[in-house]
């Protein structure tokens, strides 16, 4: 298990210095780099007792192993992984969840935009599983702007128990299809729901899918085939959230 993560980005350090600054170690910031956005976080960090320390842009490229760090970068503790106990935790203090599932989405910058899509919907949770799928990388938490921190992540043993499980507490778990009969605006989506969204370029696997109380499709009108995985999350999550306001 990692014992230490490198974050970067305005929005990421932000986010850990709200919810877990004790996490933060080291901080490093571009030289010449002094503007009213990066100073107020400074000062707080500052005030934890965190190191502060200018470096150049070839060294925090290096640190960050990215380019788009905005001037700030910081080494911290890894994160707990939470597991199939934590989520129990979860549920029993959730009057009616409203969760999301990925089912081996591998990409970091789609787990990050689904991370987004989660927090701005209201999502109480993300569930993964722990084999053929990203967990919480530096890239992850620098696209998902903060909600890496604010939406927790689930990596279970076995997606497809941890489905039935769902199911035993009452929670209805919908699936997404090409092939399905039912059109995503035509399914119920409030009370207690779970929605599963498929990797990149295979979707559901069969034992998720089956797994699922009903398949819905999000109808498509031109001629490419399917949606990103974060965009065709944004759409369901955003029909459930509609439908649960109404």
């Amino acid at each position: 298990m990692k014992k230490q993560d490198m974050i970067f980005g305005i929005h990421a350090f932000e986010a850990l210095l709200s919810t877990s600054p004790e996490r933060i170690i080291e901080l490093w910031l571009l030289q010449g780099r002094d503007d009213e956005r990066l100073q107020p976080l400074v000062a707080r960090a500052e005030a934890f007792g965190v190191t502060v320390q200018l470096a150049s842009r070839k060294v925090l490229d290096d640190k960050a192993q990215s380019s788009q760090h905005q001037g700030i970068v910081a080494r911290v503790k890894a994160a707990k992984v939470l597991n199939e106990a934590d989520l129990d935790e979860l549920l029993a203090i959730t009057e009616v969840p409203f969760l999301l599932i990925l089912d081996g989405v591998t990409d970091p910058h789609n787990l990050g935009a689904c991370l987004r899509n989660a927090d701005a919907a209201g999502v109480q949770g993300i569930i993964v599983p722990k084999d053929n799928s990203v967990g919480l990388t530096s890239t992850v938490s620098k696209v998902a702007c903060g909600a890496a921190e604010t939406v927790p992540l689930f990596q279970v043993t076995n997606l497809a128990r941890t489905m039935r499980h769902l199911q035993d507490k009452g929670i209805w778990i919908i699936g997404t299809a090409g092939e399905a009969d039912c059109e995503l605006y035509q399914a119920e989506l409030k009370g207690p729901l779970a929605i599963a969204m498929g990797a990149e370029d295979k979707g559901l696997r069969r034992l998720t899918r089956e797994s699922c109380d009903t398949l819905v499709s999000i109808p498509m009108a031109g001629s490419v085939s399917s949606l990103n995985v974060s965009v065709a999350t944004g759409v369901c999550l955003f029909e459930a959230v509609r439908q649960r306001l109404g």
